[in-house]
């Protein structure tokens, strides 16, 4: 969005230093910074403000500070981290449009790419890049979305009780999606009923005219939000009875899935490019949202079917040596990780592999669930290795080098599961792979 820096100023009761300039749009990282844009440093492990002569250099004609004005054009501000909730605010009351709001332990990111696609069909879409999906990442995407679209498609993650009703009270969405509750980043929120509180403050934020509940009925406790919402509910699952549902589903030989779409606006066929199973959940998630918008169904089922995975996604390659990889490490907790072990279980006929990274932030369930998720393994036929930890048994490698020997030990017909979270950086381990065998584009 364009705006000029008096105009920011007075909004942030902030003192304009350097002439009075237009802005179109901002960054929080000095190498995301582009021609127009305001840069706004956060203070967290690394100072911004070290890098607004970068900012300014890449482009960023102007700038807030916490400091004292290093040249150019400065907005002097008391926090740039509240100054910048308060630019999502100011874009959000700009916003002619409205919002769609995703949240859920495991498949908000997928579930956003795939909402997105669909609403763009129809009609002028912005969303959320990558897992832009915090109080950082909000108000960035709120704040480069243009004027004039008609919705905008945000995931919301939270890292405790209070977060999510905080980013609502920001974003105000007219839909919300909740696609899971389940035990990821569990340390924050106790147990699964907090892990429920904390998704559910999205469906009491929706407003009671004109607002939409998505619910996954296959999710228990998903399920029981649609008693907290004041507004229209639709369900979408695969097991249970629900609005939205996939049947016929079927699996092709790279775990792609095809299945027919049964809609109270009617039923078509949808062939998914995106791997495993549970992306069929995900895509019913964004076929209910896309259809109550307005959203003709034949689009829909056709938008369904272009979206790719994104970096590090349940992504099935097949390099020209070695064995077929499922490359799942953005990041892991329990469901996901299970969801990814029966994924491999589905792949190839040879030796199956599951290199599997630890999974954060699961507090006194650490060792139980990454215990249960290696007896699943077992009773799955796979081999399940720990990468850099010893959660998993004794069967583990220590390091990168480890890592790719084992990998070369694995053959064509073979399949190998990359998975961990973040912590893990398991991507070294595809990048040294790639380098090892000459296929640039695991690296």
């Amino acid at each position: 969005m364009r705006f000029s820096t008096a105009e920011l100023a007075t909004r942030l009761h902030g003192d304009l230093v350097g002439p009075d300039v237009v802005v179109d749009g901002l960054a929080i990282d000095s190498r995301a910074t582009t021609s127009g844009r305001l840069f706004v440093p956060i203070v967290a492990e690394r100072d911004g403000h070290d890098f607004i002569t970068e900012a300014r250099r890449a482009g960023a004609v102007a700038y807030l500070t916490q400091r004292a004005p290093e040249g150019g054009t400065a907005i002097v501000v008391g926090n740039t981290a509240a100054a910048l909730t308060e630019l999502g605010a100011l874009a959000r009351a700009t916003l002619e449009g409205d919002v769609v709001g995703i949240t859920g332990s495991v498949g908000k990111t997928t579930t956003k790419d795939l909402v997105s696609h669909c609403l763009a069909a129809a009609f002028r879409t912005v969303a959320s890049e990558r897992s832009l999906n915090n109080e950082l990442g909000v108000p960035l995407t709120l704040f480069n979305a243009t004027e004039d679209a008609q919705w905008v498609v945000l995931e919301l993650g939270a890292r405790g009780i209070g977060h999510i009703a905080e980013l609502a009270a920001l974003t105000r969405p007219r839909v919300g999606i909740v696609t899971s509750v389940a035990m990821a980043h569990i340390e924050f929120f106790g147990d699964l009923e907090g892990v429920f509180r904390a998704k559910s403050e999205l469906i009491t934020s929706l407003p009671a005219s004109g607002g939409l509940a998505v619910l996954n009925a296959d999710d228990a406790r998903v399920a029981r939000m649609a008693d907290l919402a004041r507004c229209e509910v639709l369900t979408y699952g695969i097991e249970a009875r629900a609005d939205v549902s996939a049947t016929d589903v079927t699996l092709n030989d790279d775990l792609q899935a095809r299945f027919t779409l049964q809609t109270p606006w009617g039923t078509d066929q949808v062939g998914l490019e995106l791997h495993g199973a549970v992306q069929v959940s995900n895509a019913l998630a964004a076929a209910s949202a896309a259809l109550w918008c307005g959203v003709p169904l034949e689009s829909v089922a056709r938008a369904l079917g272009q979206v790719t995975a994104s970096t590090l996604r349940m992504d099935v390659r097949h390099p020209a040596q070695g064995p077929a990889l499922i490359v799942d490490c953005y990041n892991a907790n329990p469901l996901s990780t299970e969801a990814a072990l029966r994924s491999l279980a589905a792949l190839g006929s040879g030796t199956k592999v599951a290199l599997l990274g630890r999974m954060a932030e699961l507090g006194d369930e650490t060792a139980p669930q990454h215990q249960r998720l290696a007896e699943l393994g077992a009773q799955l036929g796979l081999r399940v290795v720990g990468y850099a930890t010893d959660l998993y048994g004794d069967d583990r490698v220590e390091g990168v080098t480890e890592a790719v020997d084992l990998v070369r030990t694995l053959t064509e017909g073979d399949a190998l599961l990359v998975k961990g979270s973040r912590v893990a950086r398991l991507e070294e381990v595809l990048r040294a792979y790639g380098e090892a065998i000459g296929d640039p584009s695991l690296a």
